[in-house]
């Protein structure tokens, strides 16, 4: 495949809005840079969907983001990080570009959690598919065996979001809900991961039921260090990310409501065009 070796953006996919809080956590900490976000909103959520699924809709997806000039994509999912990361490393990039990477958000994330409790014992809030593929309970046992990790899945949250719906009464009754199944399953946890990058936006409501005490772990900022870190021990990859600190986005859905959606998570207007995968 003859891809070009020129620096480009830093490619940021994810299979819906959920992605912009990764983007606005690492614009934060690295705004020199030019970023590419593609949502595959057409197709959300991925949370329901077979491994199979999310696996070819996330390598569609990000062999466009390379065939547009992108170096460096960054799953910015958790679904697509859990059900598809490692086959697109293993499989994919050697036949691509061996010198391009391919990088996920649930290894930053765990990579943290064992300096941030004290109990050793860890909850995830996440969707049915990550829940699922237990990415989260096998990074932390391979980084730290005596973290004991649970988990409960939300299926609800990630609707109340899209829909502008967060700050809802309605809200309440999900939120408890899932708060409280996850501290029946273990109450001595007193660290949880936010495994789904939509769910900041429920953190008022978070705050609310999560138990005194109880450390809640929102992804954004640490997948933000964990890529300034990359890039100081990869300074090769590093050169080859564009910097003219522009933004531009991608959607497969109608770019009109994506520009609406986005201001959900962002709270600036967007520059956002419509394209098909597959």
């Amino acid at each position: 495949m003859n891809l070009s070796s020129r620096p480009g953006p830093i490619g940021i996919f994810d299979s819906g809005y959920g992605g912009l809080t990764i983007l606005h956590g690492i614009r934060q900490l690295l705004p020199e840079y030019d970023y590419l976000y593609l949502g595959d909103n057409a197709r959300a959520p991925y949370g329901p969907r077979s491994f199979d699924v999310v696996y070819e809709f996330t390598r569609q997806a990000v062999l466009r983001l390379f065939e547009m000039g992108c170096q460096l994509v960054i799953l910015g999912c958790n679904t697509a990080s859990a059900k598809a990361l490692r086959t697109i490393q293993q499989n994919d990039l050697p036949q691509w570009d061996p010198d391009r990477r391919v990088l996920g958000i649930i290894r930053p994330t765990a990579e943290v959690i064992g300096s941030l409790t004290t109990s050793r014992h860890v909850g995830v809030l996440a969707t049915e598919g990550t829940i699922k593929s237990e990415s989260y309970n096998l990074e932390i046992q391979k980084l730290f065996p005596d973290i004991k990790v649970a988990g409960v899945a939300c299926p609800f949250w990630v609707p109340l979001v899209e829909y502008n719906e967060a700050d809802s009464p309605g809200a309440d009754y999900f939120v408890k809900k899932r708060i409280d199944q996850l501290m029946r399953l273990d109450p001595q946890i007193d660290a949880v991961i936010l495994g789904c990058t939509h769910y900041p936006l429920l953190m008022p409501k978070i705050l609310k039921y999560m138990p005194a005490g109880v450390r809640i772990v929102p992804q954004s900022e640490y997948v933000a260090e964990s890529l300034q870190h990359y890039f100081e021990r990869h300074p090769q990859m590093e050169q080859r990310c564009s910097r003219g600190a522009r933004v531009h986005y991608l959607t497969t859905e109608n770019p009109d409501k994506f520009k609406e959606s986005a201001q959900i998570f962002l709270h600036e207007p967007v520059d956002v065009e419509n394209i098909t995968l597959g």
